[in-house]
């Protein structure tokens, strides 16, 4: 009998692919089994969270946070740890104060927050009539004479009918971020936002602000709880409300800081896959969700690989990025960096949306890249991965798009992580042992496939 090469060709191809996947499975119960059975990533969660706390940039806290990575990352069997410097921006919060009065003439105290970056009102208090607006366009018509010598406050709310509130945070994130500079340039006296959050609760949350470069004048820029809010703006339907503001916060400039890495040599070259998570976190709560736990959870995949023997053909590096939240200081200077010392890198993953359950992982990279990390798809189903439809990147390593680095994100379950994002709530209790190792897990496996592929 005569065969034909052409048409044996398929089956021995198939067979050495149905090899090559069941070998991959067999690495990725190897990885699974060590990380839910043997993983370290939640005790050092809970001791980041609660012997350190919180860590804004340029605070001791972090400071002492970097000691607590340099010596994690050597635990976990790092063969290089070091420190790496950036300037960061020293914003301080200070004390603050919001009180309002309606018709009864009586003060009542408000749960607020001030934005991150947002300057204060110099420890005096400033008082001032509210006038509400619904969003940006009906604030656009209102003339100066309207607004100035007023207090703005804008109640746009998360739009529950997004099903990722990934895009509700997106959709109101501009109310955040820049409705300071919209109202200080009509003469306000401060601007109180409705805060960014999924919640029905009275529970305020902070993050960045920033000012437009032509502000002559920084208004000070305050949160307050979805609950506050529509209080508030039910109360102003009626009648006149007044505010007193008081905050102490303010920028002093910038100090020396840094972000951590430690890596594990590539056994074939010196191209680098990045996985990392950014150590800073707001100056509330205990930063665990953001990002502690993208943090231990990157440590967590240098550890497995050694604990595992897994040869790695490609270093693989653990960046804990400095200030991530008020500046993206640190992973604009590690792009600079690597762009510096012409360090090739292969790949960088991050996680930042939260430990829990993983559901996908959003892909920032060319066609080719895209399809293939998509044709791994059913190895990542059995852990409950499915989603690699998604186009984005974690913004501390975004600075290297530019250089041609393949970006992806970590995409857990994100019901429930707005309602503590940025705020007091942002605790360890508010995270779960099996849902942080798995996406650890999952970030694991992928830096096994991408090490063996590329």
């Amino acid at each position: 009998m005569k065969y034909s090469i052409t048409k044996l060709l398929p089956l021995f191809l198939g067979g050495f692919l149905f090899a090559q996947t069941s070998a991959d499975s067999v690495q990725f119960k190897n990885i699974s089994d060590e990380i839910l059975v043997n993983g370290t990533a939640y005790q050092n969660l809970h001791q980041l969270t609660k012997t350190i706390g919180h860590r804004l940039s340029g605070s001791q806290a972090y400071e002492k946070a970097t000691d607590w990575a340099v010596q994690k990352l050597k635990d976990a069997g790092a063969d290089k740890v070091w420190k790496e410097q950036v300037m960061v921006p020293n914003w301080e919060r200070g004390k603050e104060s919001l009180f309002i009065k309606d018709k009864s003439g009586k003060w009542r105290f408000l749960k607020m927050l001030s934005l991150g970056n947002s300057e204060g009102t110099k420890g005096k208090d400033v008082e001032a009539e509210i006038i509400f607006v619904k969003n940006k366009e009906e604030f656009d018509q209102l003339s100066a004479e309207q607004v100035k010598g007023k207090i703005v406050f804008f109640n746009y709310a998360f739009n529950q009918k997004f099903i990722s509130t990934g895009q509700a945070y997106g959709d109101a994130g501009i109310y955040r971020r820049a409705s300071a500079s919209w109202a200080g340039k009509k003469g306000a006296k401060a601007v109180i936002i409705r805060s960014l959050s999924s919640a029905f609760d009275d529970v305020p949350h902070t993050g960045m602000m920033r000012y437009d470069a032509d502000d002559t004048t920084k208004i000070p820029a305050v949160a307050i709880g979805p609950k506050s809010a529509d209080e508030l703006e039910k109360t102003l339907q009626t009648e006149k409300v007044y505010a007193k503001l008081n905050s102490n916060a303010t920028m002093k400039g910038q100090i020396l800081s840094h972000s951590v890495i430690g890596e594990i040599s590539g056994n074939k070259d010196k191209s680098v896959i990045v996985v990392g998570g950014h150590l800073d976190s707001w100056d509330v709560g205990e930063g665990a969700q953001d990002d502690g736990a993208g943090i231990v959870q990157s440590i967590e995949v240098l550890r497995t690989f050694k604990k595992l023997g897994i040869k790695n053909n490609h270093t693989i590096r653990v960046v804990c990025f400095a200030n991530e939240e008020n500046g993206v200081r640190g992973g604009n200077q590690y792009a600079e960096n690597i762009k510096k010392n012409n360090e090739k890198h292969l790949f960088a993953i991050e996680s930042d949306g939260g430990g829990f359950t993983p559901r996908g992982i959003a892909l920032v990279m060319d066609q080719t890249k895209r399809k293939q990390i998509q044709s791994w798809r059913s190895l990542f189903l059995p852990y409950g991965v499915h989603n690699f439809e998604m186009e984005y990147a974690g913004t501390d390593i975004e600075p290297m798009e530019p250089l041609g680095v393949p970006l992806a994100e970590l995409v857990p379950d994100s019901q429930r992580y707005f309602e503590i994002h940025h705020s007091e709530e942002d605790t360890f209790d508010k995270v779960n042992r099996r849902e942080l190792l798995l996406g650890a897990t999952v970030m694991g496996q992928l830096i096994y496939m991408i090490d063996k592929n590329w």
